[in-house]
């Protein structure tokens, strides 16, 4: 039961954020336009790209480790701080470098070092991972909704007082020092522990760098799936190109929470499902995956045909190219939702050098059809290189792993609802 109302804390936190930072972030793109826009999302996409770095894939590690060893919550909060501290330095010096293989202006650079700077205070996020080993997310949830707010008040503001670009930017570091702010108080007052008690062990530093380093490496590859895109339009065509694409990955990304939060609420009986019987196990697996697939479909089938007029009561006549790259890009969540749902098979069958690869095959896929497609048929032909390495990272893909040739028949039988019409014929029978 606590599990549960946990997981709903982080679904109405999801939901509340999805409502309003799309009207806040729609009213944005209609002030900035296309151009300022697009460089705006070109900045956070190509900073995105090296936050992996930052993380170093320790997030789910942590919280697991806090779990099985609550008597070693000093030393392990306070490494991982420290190791995150030094992985946001480390993208700051490699984004420096990297910088100076792009053809981006001294503005442009500027934007994307304010932006990178926000790294330092995620370093903060071990409060996050102490509150969720604790099945205390409410408490994140209360400092996310109060960083939501007050970030959205003062965008709000800026738009109306007609601010430059700039002060977007500084908005996204703003937003992380006001989080992080909340993470602290909410620590400070229901946390047992005292923060000049955490400390730094070396040997704990090996240790969780040693579990961690996979998840960090596939979290970059996820990383370059997702950002890698919207650089290329920048660096291939202009950063109103990228303004046009972003406005439609907007509406098209605004659902993903869905089949997270569903998967994480399904997860626990998946997992007494594998203690109980194969044959339960992948039963309960199946139904998840059909369950992804139905939503998926639910979302992307009327959006094919509202897209433009989606966009334009969004975002206005000024984004008149975006129409048809939602029409694209709207069916990669068919992908994305399958993506979630199979994640749980990765974690419970501890999987994740086989993640790892998946995942790399996807995003080099995804460099290599964007430099494919995008001159041919431009930003669409960025969506339609988003949809085919997905197709082949999370479907075709499990073909060449033995060990998931059973689950690509069972995404297929989702994907052709036939488990979902034999169930309706079983029911039918039965009556």
């Amino acid at each position: 039961m606590k599990y549960f109302k946990n997981t709903s804390w982080l679904f109405a936190e999801k939901i509340l954020r999805m409502v309003v930072g799309l009207f806040v972030g729609v009213w944005m793109a209609r002030y900035l336009g296309p151009d300022k826009f697009g460089l705006l999302n070109y900045a956070q996409s190509f900073v995105g790209l090296f936050t992996a770095i930052a993380t170093l894939g320790l997030d789910g590690i942590v919280v697991r480790e806090l779990v099985k060893h609550p008597q070693k919550e000093n030393e392990l909060l306070g490494t991982t701080f420290y190791l995150k501290l030094m992985g946001a330095v480390l993208t700051l010096l490699i984004l420096y470098i990297a910088i100076h293989f792009t053809s981006n202006d001294h503005y442009t650079n500027v934007m994307i070092f304010i932006i990178a700077s926000a790294t330092i205070f995620q370093s903060f996020n071990v409060i996050d991972m102490y509150f969720q080993s604790k099945v205390m997310s409410k408490f994140v949830v209360y400092a996310n909704i109060i960083s939501l707010f007050i970030s959205s008040l003062v965008k709000i503001t800026l738009i109306l007082t007609d601010a430059p670009l700039i002060a977007f930017v500084w908005v996204i570091l703003f937003d992380s020092f006001i989080l992080t702010c909340g993470f602290i108080y909410f620590f400070l007052k229901h946390s047992t522990l005292k923060i000049q008690h955490l400390r730094f062990n070396k040997l704990t530093a090996v240790s969780l760098l040693k579990d961690s380093w996979l998840m960090a490496l596939a979290g970059a590859a996820i990383l370059i799936y997702m950002k890698i895109d919207q650089v290329m339009i920048k660096e291939m065509i202009n950063s109103e190109a990228v303004g046009q694409y972003a406005a439609a990955v907007r509406i098209s990304e605004a659902w993903y929470f869905i089949p997270m939060v569903m998967a994480s609420s399904l997860f626990p009986a998946i997992v007494n499902a594998k203690e109980q019987s194969e044959e339960l196990y992948y039963t309960r697996l199946q139904k998840l995956y059909d369950l992804m697939v139905w939503m998926a479909v639910a979302i992307a089938f009327p959006m094919t045909f509202l897209s433009d007029w989606m966009v334009n009561l969004l975002y206005g006549s000024q984004y008149n190219q975006a129409g048809s790259v939602l029409i694209i890009h709207i069916w990669s969540g068919l992908f994305v939702f399958l993506s979630v749902a199979n994640d749980k098979w990765f974690y419970i069958e501890n999987k994740s050098i086989l993640l790892t690869k998946k995942v790399i095959i996807g995003a080099i896929l995804n460099i290599i059809l964007n430099i494919i497609l995008i001159p041919l048929y431009g930003i669409k032909g960025a969506a339609i290189a988003t949809i085919i390495s997905y197709a082949i990272s999370v479907l075709l893909s499990d073909l060449f792993f033995k060990s998931m040739n059973r689950l690509f028949w069972m995404k297929i039988k989702a994907l052709l609802f036939l488990s979902s019409f034999q169930y309706f014929l079983k029911e039918k029978n039965e009556l």
